[in-house]
């Protein structure tokens, strides 16, 4: 039986919370990054802390792990996605400026309509369609994608490779979240985190350790970065699981577009960046098409 709906106005509150706690882990990753981590070993630590994490909630809850042996492989598959995602985007973090690596990676829900479209599920509606770039045009202000100069090219030079992994972790998750919608949609939230972030623990560990890959952070506050990531993570990546699919991935997963904004703030609060009132202009933008786009019928 499929998880009861739930109120519109609700769901698109607790993405905005969702994608303000995922902003929050990125923050965290990049000052593990500075302190001697390095992306494997993030990943490998959120990956497991979050499957530890959801194990204890289904045992605690009497609910049972079985499941098909179709159902097991498919989850298998979208785990290995979710696995290239994370590795994707955390690359892209600890390249370029963290809001700019998300800018990028919000492309996903653009590519999760077209893809759901193509194949034949959930039409995006026209609301949705017309927010979606607008969002994103107020994304590129807030994050002063051409620099002070103008010169696009140039600013591509310094940044295309974080940029290019961006647009990988952006691709593998919608398609993630298309696999989700299309096969696990009537699985408990809870199980299908589970079952993602275990297959993603199980190669991140496989590949870090046969390849010596793990690097540790060097001093206390790397290691105090490495655990708020892990459990800011886990936390954002389970609600979502269990929430989208109630809602409706399609119409809903642009609304955590709002995670370079939140990460702005924060990076202001925490890293003391400056941001100008072009930015504030973006930010404005972005809020305002997603407040557009919550008002719209289901």
């Amino acid at each position: 039986m499929s998880e009861r709906p739930i109120p519109r106005w609700a769901g698109i509150a607790l993405l905005l919370v969702i994608a303000t706690i995922f902003g929050g882990n990125h923050i965290a990753a990049r000052v593990a990054f500075d302190h001697g981590s390095n992306v494997t070993t993030a990943v490998a630590f959120r990956s497991t802390g979050t499957a530890l994490f959801v194990l204890a909630l289904l045992l605690l809850n009497g609910i049972s792990l079985r499941t098909s042996r179709k159902t097991f492989l498919q989850s298998i598959l979208i785990g290995l996605l979710i696995a290239v995602q994370s590795y994707c985007l955390y690359s892209a973090v600890a390249l370029i400026p963290v809001a700019l690596a998300l800018l990028v990676f919000q492309t996903f829900p653009m590519l999760l309509s077209l893809i759901s479209w193509i194949g034949g599920g959930e039409r995006p509606a026209r609301r949705v369609l017309l927010a979606m770039p607008v969002a994103l045009a107020g994304l590129a202000l807030a994050l002063d994608v051409w620099g002070k100069s103008g010169d696009i090219a140039g600013r591509w030079s310094e940044l295309g490779a974080g940029v290019l992994w961006a647009i990988g972790a952006s691709v593998s998750f919608a398609l993630a979240l298309f696999l989700i919608t299309r096969w696990l949609g009537s699985m408990d939230g809870r199980l299908r985190s589970f079952l993602f972030m275990s297959v993603v623990a199980v190669v991140t560990l496989a590949g870090g350790a046969l390849a010596d890959a793990f690097v540790f952070p060097a001093d206390g506050t790397g290691w105090i970065a490495l655990a708020l990531l892990t459990a800011f993570y886990g936390t954002a990546i389970t609600s979502m699981f269990v929430l989208l699919p109630r809602l409706g991935a399609v119409n809903n997963a642009a609304v955590l577009n709002f995670e370079p904004i939140a990460v702005l703030g924060l990076a202001w609060a925490i890293l003391g960046q400056a941001v100008a009132p072009l930015q504030i202009v973006g930010a404005f933008v972005v809020v305002g098409a997603i407040v557009w786009m919550g008002t719209g019928k289901r």
